[in-house]
């Protein structure tokens, strides 16, 4: 029987725009892009030239610190563009999908007959290995250091999040492969909700599963694993979404490389919310054309509104995202008064609005910061909404002050960026935290190499 962590510490954002359970056709986008940025932690080097075609899983790109590392293209097509910015950083590998697409072919595996070291191999061949992120640093793992354990989360609280279990539907022999494949490398988790039935997940085989139930960010793997197994010093563990999972499955079952999602789109400012299915690094375009508010500036967003990146409207997938998100800008608002009215339409953490005297309701959240940013207050608010064992008031600061000591006794080894997306929402000190505890990751890295 499955263990069961209940979390008490939380906060769930219910925002208007939430996905419908039904999967739109989309015209397939011509162009496709990869963009390193996406990959944290990795020194990009391309290995193609523009108008070179590359078959889908081809590569673009490898790790110069770990040449075995490959980056691979979604789909087959001409290298349009390699965008370079200062100091001739790649910023993005653009292909234009050709009309009838050709894979590369890594051959259909069994499994189960397979060793470590072998699905290891394939992995880094196919591609698949970009997907998988360590820590302690929340970056792209390092092939050459074993992990303790591998974490999958196979469910999201974040805001407007979209339905594993919706992905799942068609793919349920892809994702136990996947976890198979996962559970030769490393003793595997898996994390489901308190509320996911499917079988596929309740029943899944070779990972010890763990049952949640809690309000947002129960989800996120960062606090899994601090609840599970944390982290000690000198400790790695390996974490992947359940999407990348499929990804897994496919290659071993197909011996092709598919980097198909299932996508929500989601927002306020979306017409009709719901699900599409897209290639990792898809043009957006034709997903936003004609399904969106155009009578005020938008937000766009690729991922959702913690987390998320911001895009264009003729921007690109994320490699990492399966949601995009539209919300208002914010920047066409002028509140006269604004600070004494009641606002029973807004969200506060705090009551300082009388919406919480509405009951529970959807919200329609624009951009703004509504603030600046000033000196740090010891309220404990963080801590109301962080449910791991650490103190991340001072965890934060110790970061400011560059105290590695610090940092390493009060837990960075096992934090994200992501974990303390909540904590900036309800920050009133207006800090931007997941720049922050990025930094200090970065910072700690450095030093250990």
């Amino acid at each position: 029987m499955a263990n069961l962590i209940k979390l008490r510490k939380g906060l769930d954002i219910n925002l208007k725009g939430k996905a419908a359970a039904e999967v739109v056709a989309v015209k397939e986008p011509g162009f496709y892009a990869l963009c390193p940025d996406d990959f944290t932690g990795v020194t990009p080097k391309v290995v193609v030239k523009e108008q070179e075609y590359v078959m889908a899983g081809g590569p673009l790109f490898i790790d110069k610190n770990h040449p075995e590392v490959q980056f691979v293209s979604p789909v087959s097509g001409v290298v349009t563009s390699v965008e370079r910015g200062a100091r001739r950083k790649v910023l993005s590998i653009t292909v234009e999908a050709a009309q009838e697409q050709d894979y590369e072919e890594f051959g259909k595996e069994n499994v189960s007959k397979m060793d470590a070291v072998s699905v290891k191999a394939a992995l880094l061949k196919s591609g698949m290995f970009a997907f998988i992120k360590q820590r302690p640093y929340d970056i792209v793992a390092d092939p050459t250091v074993a992990p303790r354990a591998i974490f999958v989360s196979a469910f999201d609280t974040n805001p407007l999040a979209p339905d594993f279990e919706l992905a799942l539907k068609g793919e349920e022999a892809n994702f136990q492969t996947g976890l198979d494949a996962l559970a030769k490398i490393a003793k595997t988790y898996l994390s489901i909700s308190v509320n996911q039935k499917a079988v596929a997940l309740t029943q899944a085989k070779n990972v010890t599963l763990t049952v949640f139930d809690g309000p947002h960010p129960a989800g996120n793997v960062g606090v899994q694993i601090n609840n599970i197994a944390p982290i000690n010093k000198g400790e790695t563990v390996w974490t992947i979404d359940p999407q990348a999972v499929i990804f897994i499955g496919r290659l071993f079952n197909t011996g092709h490389v598919d980097l198909t999602r299932l996508v929500a789109v989601t927002g306020s400012e979306v017409k009709k919310p719901s699900y599409c299915k897209l290639k990792v690094g898809a043009l957006l375009t034709n997903v936003f054309a004609g399904n969106v508010s155009t009578d005020k500036n938008l937000r766009y967003i690729s991922g959702n509104v913690l987390i998320g990146k911001q895009i264009t409207a003729n921007g690109f997938l994320g490699a990492f995202h399966s949601q995009v998100t539209v919300i208002p800008e914010g920047d066409d608002v002028h509140e006269m008064l604004g600070w004494i009215m009641p606002r029973f339409d807004q969200f506060s953490t705090s009551h300082s609005y009388f919406s919480w005297l509405m009951g529970k309701k959807e919200y329609t959240l624009d951009a703004r910061v509504k603030g600046g940013e000033r000196h740090m207050i010891m309220s404990n608010e963080y801590d109301r909404v962080l449910p791991m064992d650490i103190m991340p008031e001072y965890l934060i600061k110790a970061i400011i002050a560059g105290d590695i000591d610090r940092m390493e006794a009060l837990g960075i080894y096992e934090v994200a960026p992501e974990d303390f997306a909540l904590c900036e929402f309800v920050c009133s000190s207006k800090m931007e935290l997941q720049r922050i505890v990025r930094e200090g990751l970065d910072m700690l890295r450095r030093e250990m190499c």
